[in-house]
């Protein structure tokens, strides 16, 4: 496991474990012992973590992530920490650093800005820079349901287009929160928006960003 994606392993782990099985967070209808269960199979279970992009395949993945979540909650954790198998695609460096380090750090930030008392965190500069890279090789695909042109700023003022079209919103803010923004946290994303009244407005009453 490569330095950014295990780091946010393991800190996820720590935040389920610090808020045990029941704890809310900002997945629709996922307690804390749903989100354990669903990082444990989409790892560990490729047979039904397909239903994450195949529609056909849900019910399968809503089966069998069920019958995780059933399992002691102290064992998921351990997968978790534990890592994917060494069959599993997860496993080799490079696609556990492209796949893993956003999915973990959003599942973290799902876990404690859920809580009443969460506080921003700091970033370093490196792993800021490295969802920065990610963001401008997947906003266009992330930012398709905005229902106005997308822009996202950094504070040192690099840009990157999520949709094309106008009015114009400008979303500015830190990597780490425009991350979130864009991957359907609005609500609760640090995020200035710019931009004429209407369509900040149109932005702000989107149903959900993000996949």
């Amino acid at each position: 496991m490569s330095t950014h994606a295990k780091r946010e392993r393991l800190l996820l782990a720590d935040l389920l474990e610090g808020a045990g099985p029941e704890a809310p967070t900002l997945c629709d209808g996922w307690l804390t012992r749903d989100l354990a269960a669903h990082v444990v199979v989409r790892e560990r279970r490729a047979d039904a973590a397909g239903g994450l992009v195949i529609k056909q395949l849900a019910g399968r993945l809503e089966r069998v992530q069920a019958e995780f979540a059933a399992k002691p909650y102290e064992e998921l954790i351990r997968l978790i920490r534990t890592g994917p198998p060494r069959f599993s695609p997860y496993a080799l460096k490079q696609i556990d650093e492209a796949a893993n380090a956003v999915e973990f750090y959003v599942h973290a930030e799902d876990v404690r800005r859920a809580q009443p008392d969460w506080t921003p965190r700091v970033l370093d500069p490196v792993f800021a820079d490295a969802l920065w890279s990610r963001l401008e090789r997947s906003a266009r695909l992330l930012g398709r349901k905005s229902p106005v042109g997308l822009v996202l700023r950094r504070p040192d003022g690099r840009t990157a287009v999520a949709r094309r079209g106008t009015p114009v919103v400008t979303a500015v803010g830190e990597p780490g929160e425009l991350t979130m923004f864009l991957f359907g946290r609005q609500q609760q994303a640090d995020v200035e928006l710019e931009g004429e009244q209407e369509a900040v407005g149109r932005l702000r009453g989107a149903d959900r960003l993000g996949m």
